[in-house]
């Protein structure tokens, strides 16, 4: 009887692979391919324009800073496979107003076609206790992290809906799977758009449009150099249990998921184990994903509590210091 139980299982299986590729989008090519990276004037953003720049695509840059702006489309022009493609950039704050946005994006369009990628990549970040935090800055990161995704995609999709084809990037963070210390203000923002990225795949999925929501660990840039001066004691001790990674790698492997069509796009093995933990009602693009995260699952939660009882006791150690150090303070 067991053996007849293990080989249906099996039989299962084996027909789940089978009509994987089926249910699996097509591969998008970037050869000749319109794509849209906002926050493209540095750091990751500027990474993923250049590694599809170097697979044959046509780039729009979008930021705040110009000058920021022409250093980046020089620096990616260096990586031109042939001298039909065209770097346009475009200064304009994603999050201040949809209208302008908008108008940017029609811009973008009429001089080199449809969008058929767009990168969601603008954004900003703060470390800091919640009390110590700024009010108006929840507000201003909601802002930028949020409505600086909404407000591009929002541009875009109509054409993309119309044409039966496109990719959405959202650039969340591991923050966006996981709360810590210190990023009370920065994680809701970023958490925020695996709702929005959720909720829109299931309407644009019948259009051949897909989702992906990239999950970058701390990664060498200018933001995380600057994020890096205010940032706590515990924030700096627990992101140091993952280490950080360069811009470049991180490029490589969320422009080949969103290509493919991938809805989570994770870098490194905590970053494989965050997204299979953290999958909850999230689509998947194969069956072989989806196994994948049922198999792992109890491994990787049991691992995670380890994870997390280490954080408290960093949380506490420090916080034990702080008032020994008062405390001696007070004596002299």
């Amino acid at each position: 009887m067991l053996l007849v139980v293990a080989a249906l299982i099996v039989a299962f299986v084996l027909l789940l692979y089978m009509i994987s590729p089926l249910i699996s989008p097509k591969p998008l090519k970037l050869n000749g391919a319109h794509v849209v990276v906002t926050g493209g004037s540095s750091g990751i953003g500027k990474c993923i324009a250049i590694e599809c720049y170097r697979q044959g695509a046509f780039i729009t840059l979008v930021a705040r800073d110009e000058a920021k702006l022409l250093q980046a489309k020089k620096d990616v022009e260096k990586y031109a496979i042939n001298d039909k493609q065209v770097v346009l950039c475009i200064s304009v704050d994603v999050s201040s107003d949809y209208s302008q946005v908008e108008s940017v994006i029609k811009q973008a369009q009429e001089k080199l076609g449809p969008v058929d990628m767009l990168v969601n990549c603008a954004g900003s970040s703060i470390s800091g206790k919640f009390e110590e935090v700024e009010v108006d800055r929840f507000k201003k990161l909601m802002e930028v992290n949020y409505l600086g995704s909404v407000y591009p995609t929002r541009a875009v999709i109509t054409t993309m809906k119309e044409r039966r084809m496109g990719r959405i990037m959202f650039v969340s963070s591991q923050a966006g799977q996981i709360g810590l210390f210190g990023y009370t203000a920065y994680s809701p923002s970023k958490f925020a758009l695996r709702g929005l990225a959720e909720s829109l795949q299931m309407e644009i999925k019948p259009y051949n449009i897909y989702v992906t929501v990239a999950y970058p660990p701390d990664t060498d840039t200018p933001g995380l150099a600057e994020e890096n001066k205010t940032k706590p004691l515990e924030t700096k001790l627990i992101s140091e249990t993952s280490g950080v990674c360069q811009p470049e790698q991180v490029a490589k492997i969320v422009v080949r998921d969103a290509v493919q069509g991938n809805f989570n796009s994770s870098v490194g093995p905590d970053g494989y184990m965050l997204s299979a933990l953290t999958c909850g009602m999230s689509p998947v693009t194969s069956i072989t994903e989806g196994l994948q995260q049922i198999i792992t699952m109890g491994l990787f939660r049991t691992i995670a509590l380890f994870y997390l009882g280490s954080f408290d006791s960093i949380v506490r150690r420090c916080m034990i210091q702080r008032e020994q150090s008062k405390a001696a303070d007070k004596r002299e």
